[in-house]
C-alpha cells in the first residue's frame, strides 16, 4: 500500500504540459511524479534534470540508457524502477531478447562487450557502498567516451534519486510496466509479487 496516494494529474494546471510530455512518451503519466507534484517545483525541476539526462543528441543510445538504470534500479532493489525501465527500454528500441536476457549481459550474445562494461559499471556505481574500481573505470575508458561516461552516470544517479523515491514512499506500479515486468522480467530480478501496488 502507497505511504502517500498520487495525487490527481489536474491538480496543477502549470504542469499539465511536463505531465502531457509522459502521456505521450509513456503512455501514462508515472505514479511517482503524482505523488511528488505535492511540491510542484520539485515536479518541474526533476523533469528538466530527466530531459537533459535522456537529451536525444547524447552519445549513449536511449535505449541502453534504459537498460544501464535497470541494472542501477536493481542494485537498489526498486521494482517499482525495474518495472518502468523495461517499458522505457522497449519504448526506444532494446529488442525483447536483450531485455529478457539483461541479468546474462557478461555471456550474452545480444551485449557487446562496450555494453557489458557499462552494465558492470552500473550495477558497481548504483551499489552500497560503491563498487566502482580504478580497475573497472579503465575498462569503461576502454570502450566509452568521458562525456558518454558522464552520460551513464547521470542515468545512474537519476535513479538513485528514483530507487530511493518509489522504495520510501511505496509509489503503486501502474499497469503497463506490471504487465511488462511480469512478461519480460523474470529472468532478469523481477520479483512478482513484490511489485509495489
Amino acid at each position: 500500500m502507497s505511504r502517500l496516494d498520487p495525487l490527481p494529474i489536474d491538480l496543477h494546471a502549470a504542469l499539465s504540459e511536463r505531465f502531457a510530455f509522459f502521456e505521450k512518451t509513456l503512455g501514462f503519466v508515472p505514479n511517482s511524479l503524482l505523488t511528488m507534484q505535492r511540491k510542484p517545483k520539485l515536479v518541474d525541476a526533476f523533469i528538466q534534470f530527466s530531459a537533459a539526462v535522456y537529451d536525444p543528441d547524447g552519445e549513449v543510445d536511449l535505449g541502453f540508457k534504459r537498460l544501464v538504470a535497470h541494472v542501477a534500479s536493481s542494485a537498489a532493489g526498486c521494482q517499482y524502477c525495474k518495472a518502468h525501465t523495461a517499458v522505457s527500454a522497449k519504448r526506444h528500441g532494446i529488442p525483447v531478447e536483450k531485455l529478457e536476457d539483461v541479468w546474462n549481459y557478461r555471456s550474452s550474445e545480444h551485449y557487446s562487450e562496450a555494453e557489458r562494461v557499462a552494465l558492470d559499471f552500473a550495477l558497481a556505481a548504483a551499489s552500497q557502498p560503491n563498487d566502482v574500481t580504478d580497475e573497472l573505470f579503465q575498462s569503461l575508458k576502454a570502450h566509452w567516451s568521458e562525456e558518454a561516461i558522464v552520460e551513464m552516470l547521470a542515468v545512474i544517479g537519476l535513479f538513485g534519486f528514483f530507487n530511493r523515491w518509489n522504495d520510501s514512499l511505496a509509489t503503486p506500479l501502474e499497469a503497463e510496466p506490471l504487465e511488462t515486468a511480469e512478461e519480460h522480467l523474470s529472468k532478469s530480478g523481477w520479483q512478482a509479487g513484490k511489485h509495489l501496488s
